[in-house]
């Protein structure tokens, strides 16, 4: 889909024919919006990546009955596979990416810091050789006198090391890139996660294009990024960028590419590895420097030189880019979701706003794929004047069916501590030590949720008294101008009083007045209000006729009860539903896969033992026993797929 976008700008390069005529190629799997822009599509094979997008064979017929000139390979699968690039050479078709040498120098994280070293690149202190198991780790760990850490995948591990730990790292290596090996690295407290963008080309030409700040992560994947960072100063900003072009030249890189650095808190860098490939975060960078990267690319694999020296590369405004997952965010920071997009607007009608997204309303979100939806990039003339526009995208950002994590990312981005920049790796769980539990309502926010559900109610109660703007029974008597109302919101109650008056709802809640006025469009899935005279966009999720309302305000879902004083009285008389024993019993937390399963009915259990485990969209996780008990019955099998909630094992 990039790619067409790219070449809508006309015949770039004549010589070949797949950007002369704009005639993209797409492989793909399922209909989605790449397919659509592009003007030709071949199907790969089924869903598992195994037998699709990781299927080389099935590629190069794709290539070869299309007759593809070139190959841009995107941002994951075989991006960074040098075999793919090998097979592309044979057939004399170009590979819009690095020479196999760079790949493969770059792919080992062993020889790439041995590469790093020789290039005076700074490294992080350890052991450069394989770690077999975790009792040699942890012998060489205390041998040099150090935490222990693994860098396959930067699975970080504790310094209390063990068995299962050192096993879910390898396997998640496995599980990602093919290669289970794991080295030892020193652990560089509170780090931030700072990189590169370079661009070299066949010539001996190399630049840096400044950098990304990508320190805001979960499970060290990244969520929140923005160019440029807070905390470079502009020698720091300068020694990474020869550094990483120091890199790029040792191996005679040419391509759009990413050395990722790990900063301390005093503006010590160390080098951590270098992607061969475009970067997700890309967008940010593009946005500062005014340069388009895949464009660069496809020049670059052409056989031109650079067209920029090294003065000419700008930092103009600041860009941010937030992460749009299908995920939970309640759960660890976000556990996959799966489903089916039944309504979905993107805001890109905003100013400053770009979205990346290859997906549209109808979309599936499978198991068998990462759960990012898209990529949502603000750029301002200002830091502040970016986070801005990123707080009001998210606010207009309209996705329904699946979960996402919008609240998650909204609360990021007007936290204190990340308005302030004082942020690193550790920022989720240091802000957050008990996990995510959403946007915490202050005093005043209360009261404007509180007017908001009030007004909404009494708003789609007069516009069902109402028919093509008239009374539907011309005998009724006058239309009501003053209610009461009881609210339930967070096992709270609150009386209000609600007055009408030429389209503006006046709320008395706790003793407090607040003026509601707006469109009162109850058909749009945005609401754009006016709360007091400042500017809010919520968005109504569901409402019921009984009164209890959904509102999406501040990035979090709340939910609302509004009742009138007769109903609210009579309530207390209904009972409540029991919650489930979830000590008993263990459901998966997330739709996947049981990779393994470590008990049978019968066995004996201890609080914290392992029970199965659920792979997910490259991500694996342990299910433990939350109490000592004796097993009951296993519903789950290693291969069988499993949806959130399901029942996986019972315990006596």
């Amino acid at each position: 889909g990039r790619g067409q976008a790219e070449c809508g700008r006309g015949p770039t390069y004549p010589e070949w024919g797949l950007f002369h005529t704009c005639a993209c190629v797409c492989v793909c799997v399922f209909p989605q919006v790449h397919v659509k822009m592009a003007d030709e599509a071949v199907c790969v094979g089924p869903a598992p990546t195994s037998k699709s997008y990781l299927n080389m064979d099935a590629i190069m017929d794709a290539i070869r009955q299309t007759g593809a000139q070139a190959v841009h390979p995107g941002y994951g699968f075989l991006s960074e596979n040098k075999e793919f690039a090998r097979r592309l050479a044979a057939e004399g078709v170009t590979f819009i990416g690095p020479d196999t040498h760079a790949i493969q120098a770059m792919g080992d994280k062993i020889e790439s810091k041995l590469i790093a070293k020789a290039a005076r690149v700074n490294t992080i202190p350890g052991f450069d050789g394989v770690v077999k198991d975790a009792e040699e780790a942890v012998k060489i760990a205390r041998e040099l006198g150090m935490d222990l850490s693994s860098k396959g995948r930067q699975f970080w591990l504790l310094s209390r090391l063990h068995r299962e730990g050192f096993r879910f790292s390898s396997q998640e290596a496995a599980s990602s890139f093919g290669d289970d090996r794991l080295l030892i690295e020193k652990y560089i407290d509170n780090p931030r996660h700072i990189e590169i963008q370079v661009l070299a080309d066949k010539h001996g030409n190399a630049l840096w294009l400044n950098e990304r700040e990508c320190s805001i992560q979960r499970r060290n994947q990244k969520v929140v990024e923005e160019a440029p960072s807070t905390f470079l100063d502009p020698a720091t900003r300068r020694a990474m960028g020869e550094q990483a072009v120091s890199l790029a030249k040792a191996v005679q890189y040419s391509s759009a590419g990413t050395v990722e650095f790990l900063v301390d808190s005093k503006k010590n860098f160390y080098f951590l590895e270098m992607n061969t490939r475009l970067q997700v975060e890309h967008p940010i960078t593009e946005c500062i420097t005014g340069l388009d990267l895949v464009q660069q690319m496809i020049r670059i694999a052409k056989g031109y030189k650079l067209q920029h020296k090294q003065e000419d590369i700008p930092i103009n405004g600041w860009a941010i880019e937030s992460r749009v997952y299908a995920e939970d965010p309640y759960k660890s920071f976000g556990l996959p979701s799966i489903g089916r997009l039944s309504q979905y607007e993107e805001p890109v009608r905003l100013s400053g706003v770009r979205v990346d997204s290859g997906i549209q309303e109808g979309s599936d979100i499978s198991i068998y794929y990462d759960p990012m939806i898209s990529k949502l990039v603000a750029y301002g003339a200002s830091r502040a004047d970016a986070l801005k526009k990123m707080e009001a995208a998210l606010d207009n950002y309209v996705i329904r069916g699946v979960t996402h994590n919008i609240p998650l990312l909204r609360e990021i981005i007007v936290h204190p501590r990340f308005v302030a920049g004082d942020i690193s790796t550790n920022f989720l769980p240091e802000v957050y030590p008990d996990g995510f539990k959403g946007h915490p309502l202050s005093a005043g926010d209360r009261r404007e949720l509180l007017a908001a559900a009030a007004a909404l109610h009494i708003a789609a109660q007069l516009r069902s008294q109402r028919f093509l703007g008239e009374q539907r029974v011309s005998a009724a008597a006058q239309e009501r101008r003053h209610w009461e109302l009881c609210l339930e919101l967070e096992k709270s109650v609150h009386m209000l009083a609600v007055s009408h008056s030429r389209g503006t709802y006046t709320v008395e809640v706790d003793g407090e007045k607040v003026e509601v006025s707006g469109e009162w469009n109850l058909a749009s899935a945005l609401l754009p209000l006016s709360i007091n005279g400042s500017h809010k966009v919520l968005q109504c999720l569901t409402r019921s006729p009984a009164g209890d309302i959904s509102l999406q305000y501040l990035g979090t879902t709340f939910k609302v009860r509004v009742l009138s004083v007769l109903a609210a009285s009579l309530s207390k008389h209904m009972p409540e539903k029991l919650p489930e024993d979830t000590s008993s019993i263990l459901r998966s937390p997330m739709p996947g896969t049981v990779v393994g399963v470590a008990v049978k009915p019968g066995d004996t259990v201890a609080v914290g033992q392992e029970i199965c485990v659920i792979e997910a969209m490259k991500m694996q996780n342990s299910m433990t026993a939350a109490k000592t008990a004796k097993v009951k019955s296993v519903h789950c099998k290693t291969g069988e797929t499993v949806g959130e909630g399901d029942l996986l094992v019972e315990l006596e």
